[in-house]
């Protein structure tokens, strides 16, 4: 593992090239280009807004502000998943053509849609400004929560890209998990009111409690609206885990390279 990870160095050039590609393939066609960046979590709160508020009348104060962190925090986790997942598979005539360390490609994907989140905290500002919420002292857990996530995303793309390559229904299944994740946060709606609702399961309480999405964006809220110090216990343990399952994936990477090369 330890070559491995040397060989991954040496190849720095190759993922900071693939992570500079991504970006310019992103939107390269279209008319707007990079302004998506900033466009699309605007429209997904305008959708959102419509649909609970106008339609469904529910919503409380500050909805926008509340939408809008949890639908950013929500696009980076989606875009991640999505796109770390075939990573490998987008690359497979280079792959089998030169010898590359294969986990530099979901990593590569991963540290892409970093990027594209900086540009959604653009818009979250945005709505503070908008909304007269100027965040206290509790923004210094904010470079913390995003370094968390970030080390959660990278180990679970290693985990989905290696996966994809030997169940392909992978990445057609991951549409319907990714959904049930987006329904169990509080992304759109309240999670203490549902929590406290009668008519949900306790088991599914449990659920829409103690899922990594839910504290995530939960944490993001606590310190950006809610001026207090985000859940620091489940934080630490999505980072171990995160951790944990990297580590392994990376050694299991280096043992098992040969047989990408075959599935491919």
């Amino acid at each position: 593992m330890k070559n491995y990870i040397q060989e991954m160095l040496k190849r720095k050039d190759l993922l900071f090239y693939l992570v500079k590609s991504g970006l310019k393939a992103e939107h390269r066609n279209s008319y707007l280009g990079y302004f998506w960046w900033l466009l699309d979590p605007l429209l997904n709160v305008l959708v959102y807004y419509f649909l609970v508020v106008i339609v469904l009348e529910r919503g409380g104060e500050n909805y926008p502000l509340f939408l809008v962190v949890g639908l950013v925090v929500w696009r980076w986790i989606s875009t991640s998943i999505s796109s770390s997942s075939r990573s490998i598979l987008r690359y497979s005539s280079i792959i089998n053509q030169v010898y590359l360390p294969k986990s530099l490609f979901p990593l590569s994907f991963t540290l892409t849609q970093l990027f594209n989140f900086s540009f959604g905290l653009i818009v979250i500002a945005l709505f503070l400004v908008i909304y007269g919420v100027m965040p206290d002292w509790h923004i210094v857990y904010l470079p913390l929560i995003i370094f968390i996530q970030l080390i959660a995303h990278l180990a679970l793309g290693l985990f989905l890209a290696y996966i994809t390559i030997f169940v392909r229904d992978i990445e057609n299944l991951l549409t319907y998990v990714t959904r049930i994740f987006f329904y169990a946060s509080p992304i759109i709606w309240e999670g203490a009111r549902l929590l406290r609702s009668e008519r949900l399961p306790d088991w599914l309480k449990v659920l829409v409690e103690y899922n990594p999405v839910a504290i995530l964006v939960t944490s993001y809220r606590d310190i950006l609206i809610d001026h207090q110090t985000p859940n620091m216990m489940a934080l630490l343990v999505i980072f171990i885990i995160s951790v944990a399952l990297g580590i392994f994936m990376l050694y299991y990477y280096s043992k098992n390279e040969h047989k990408i090369i075959k599935a491919l």
